[in-house]
Order: C-alpha cells, then structure tokens, then sequence
C-alpha cells in the first residue's frame, strides 16, 4: 500500500522534500535510492514513529561514506509498499 500523503514526501530528518518515488505515487524502481549507496548512520537516525512510513532524502541519505551499497533493500523499497 502507497502513502503518497504529504508527511510521507518529507524527509523525517531534515524536513525537506524526500524525492521519494513511492510517496509521489511512481514504482519504487523511479526512486533515488535504488542507485545510491545509503547511509547507514542516517537510517540509524529516523526516528522509530517514522519508520515504515517516511524515507530520507538524497542529502541526508548520502551524507557519509558508511553506506548501504545500492543493491542493498533501502527506504524505498522497503517503507510505503
């Protein structure tokens, strides 16, 4: 199931516009992530009532080296399905 609501379309850590697919209604597969490496320390980072419901955003996802490599599941494809 999609939340394409407007809450859903902003990142839960800095407030900004998320860029996610899913939250705008496209397939997962037209998401930012699924060709990025993430963060693994900003996934830490999202606060357990966001989780599920609210993916970051492209700055906040690729702000370190220590990150989930693009093959790996990531907010897209696991939050909003």
């Amino acid at each position: 199931m999609s939340n394409t609501s407007a809450a859903a379309q902003q990142c839960p850590l800095c407030g900004q516009n998320n860029r996610c697919a899913v939250a705008q209604g496209l397939p997962a597969e037209q998401c930012w992530c699924m060709t990025a490496s993430i963060d693994r320390d900003a996934l830490a980072r999202i606060p357990a009532a966001d989780r599920g419901l609210r993916c970051i955003c492209p700055g906040c996802g690729q702000a370190t080296d220590d990150r989930v490599p693009a093959t790996a599941p990531t907010a897209a494809a696991q939050v909003l399905r």
